[in-house]
């Protein structure tokens, strides 16, 4: 008489290895959109191969970067919308290098959730191709890890690491700001992935909002306002990458206007910044009436409407606005370098 087996399968513990299988056939195809003829390997491999091409450079150097896209992932959960957090990362991961004149040769991604859903993982893959594609950046590799008991239901997290290149000659590092150089800065299409804690807590708790709850001076719902990309500014700067007009660039992300443009100053040099002369959008009005913040946690929270900063010397300033002209870009001068001792930003009214 046979025994009955009483063998228990990885399957029974949570893990679906059909489903990732799954899974990694849809990301092979989203993948491949992006793939160069420097790609050597196809995606599962153990390790990515590419083949990088430092033909005209003198002193090439590799920039890398590694980000998440934080608690908007919440948002995405609620909305059930998974299309674009993936290409919120990878514009995250390019602006990071970008301040430092970089552009992006490659992409690898990161996604765990608690039980293997082939469509969730599709439509985040298909936001990080289309970053990439956008960028001419391949998404040559990365890592999907099912992870029962330790992610919520429906939950997951996103992590990416990005690796560029830039000629040491070009390389943009903040060390020849002085004072009297401008602060030129470029707008942002809303809260892009940094000071959604204290949002959502604002907009579901304090306003008692949903994420279809139409607000109307947003002109939207609240899930729409929420889930709008983070920007990529590679093409909006790039033709001016190797021009050596920029002295510095800063990606106002988490930690606002106060915690990131001192990364880049020398010693010697502060920055003031003179409100009202940018737009800022009615998101960040919303959530400063809801929470009555003041203004310095306003600014050292969000991004107040301005993504990206490039700090150039006064006499380019002609040259520089005539670019972003050219491409019909919107940019705004919102600030001037002086000669402090301390690094500190300050604010004044115009």
């Amino acid at each position: 008489m046979k025994e009955k087996s009483n063998a228990i399968t990885y399957r029974d513990a949570g893990v679906d290895i059909d489903a990732a299988e799954r899974a990694m056939r849809r990301i092979r195809q989203l993948a491949r959109r992006t793939f160069t003829d420097r790609v050597l390997t196809e995606i599962g491999s153990f390790g990515a191969l590419f083949r990088a091409d430092f033909t005209g450079m003198r002193e090439p150097i590799l920039v890398s970067s590694v980000d998440g896209i934080g608690t908007k992932l919440k948002v995405a959960f609620m909305t059930g919308i998974h299309t674009t957090v993936g290409y919120d990362l990878v514009s995250h991961c390019v602006n990071d290098i970008l301040v430092h004149g970089a552009r992006p040769l490659f992409f690898m991604d990161y996604i765990a959730l608690g039980k293997m859903d082939p469509a969730i993982v599709a439509e985040i893959v298909d936001g990080l191709a289309r970053g990439c594609q956008e960028t001419g950046c391949a998404l040559i590799g990365g890592e999907t890890a099912e992870m029962p008991g330790f992610y919520a239901p429906g939950e997951y997290d996103v992590a990416g690491f990005i690796v560029g290149i830039v000629d040491r000659t070009h390389l943009i590092d903040g060390r020849t700001i002085a004072p009297g150089d401008v602060l030129l800065g470029l707008k942002s299409l809303g809260l892009h992935t940094n000071g959604f804690s204290l949002a959502r807590k604002l907009l579901f708790e304090t306003a008692g909002y949903g994420v279809d709850t139409l607000v109307e001076e947003l002109g939207c719902t609240v899930g729409e306002e929420l889930l709008k990309p983070h920007r990529n500014y590679l093409a909006a700067i790039s033709g001016l990458l190797e021009s050596g007009k920029i002295k510095g660039l800063v990606h106002i992300t988490g930690g606002g206007f106060q915690g990131n443009i001192p990364r880049i100053l020398p010693a010697g040099c502060a920055v003031e910044i003179e409100l009202g002369t940018w737009p800022v959008p009615p998101v960040f009005e919303l959530l400063q009436r809801l929470g009555h913040l003041d203004r310095r946690e306003m600014y050292r929270t969000f991004n107040m409407g301005i993504g990206m900063i490039l700090i150039v010397a006064r006499e380019e300033l002609p040259a520089v606005k005539q670019h972003f002209a050219a491409r019909g870009e919107e940019i705004y001068m919102i600030g001037r370098v002086i000669e402090k001792e301390t690094s500190a930003v300050t604010f004044i009214s115009s």
